[in-house]
């Protein structure tokens, strides 16, 4: 009886160490960056709305799914879609949310009958006074910097699907990365 002679397989060629240090760095990189352009975008601040805590040509990242998950909240920073122009995007703050009466006037911020505290707000001398009832729905949004600033007193109340999402984090400059208040 003749035994037929097996063959063992001829073993895959092992990746040397430095080939699967690549391979594993550009698995984290590609995961990293999917994450990051699914989880958050980045984008550069235009204008002087809300200084003075966020300023000209700040990199802040912008985290578009805190509404589909949850809700607004006054004080809470938004990047939403301009009322104005489609193509651009504002960087403004939530003042009132809905069915609440907002009222901006020489004597400052009111919400339902309270004044807002606002430490972060540069004021103006405007003598206006705006009123109004926030409609299901929408908010209505300010700007840090009142005098320079272009929002909800200028083009109304915003609808909430238009906003982009919530800014938390600067990125840059240097100097001045981290949480936003």
């Amino acid at each position: 009886m003749v035994r037929a002679w097996r063959s063992r397989p001829i073993p895959r060629l092992l990746l040397s160490r430095r080939a699967r240090s690549l391979r594993d760095g550009l698995f984290v990189s590609v995961a990293g960056m999917l994450a990051y352009t699914l989880l958050f975008n980045l984008s550069v601040v235009r204008g002087a709305s809300m200084q003075p805590g966020i300023h000209d040509g700040d990199r802040i990242l912008v985290e578009p799914w805190s509404f589909v998950f949850g809700h607004v909240n006054r004080g809470d920073i938004v990047v939403l879609r301009s009322p104005v122009d489609p193509q651009l995007d504002y960087i403004k703050r939530v003042v009132g949310l809905p069915g609440e009466r907002v009222v901006v006037g020489p004597a400052g911020v009111f919400v339902d009958g309270s004044r807002l505290e606002e430490p972060y707000a540069v004021t103006d001398r405007d003598d206006r006074v705006v009123s109004t009832v926030v409609d299901p729905g929408h908010v209505f949004v300010m700007g840090d910097n009142r005098p320079h600033s272009a929002d909800s007193r200028d083009f109304g109340l915003v609808p909430v699907q238009d906003l982009r999402g919530r800014v938390e984090l600067r990125v840059w400059p240097p100097a001045r990365i981290g949480i936003l208040d």
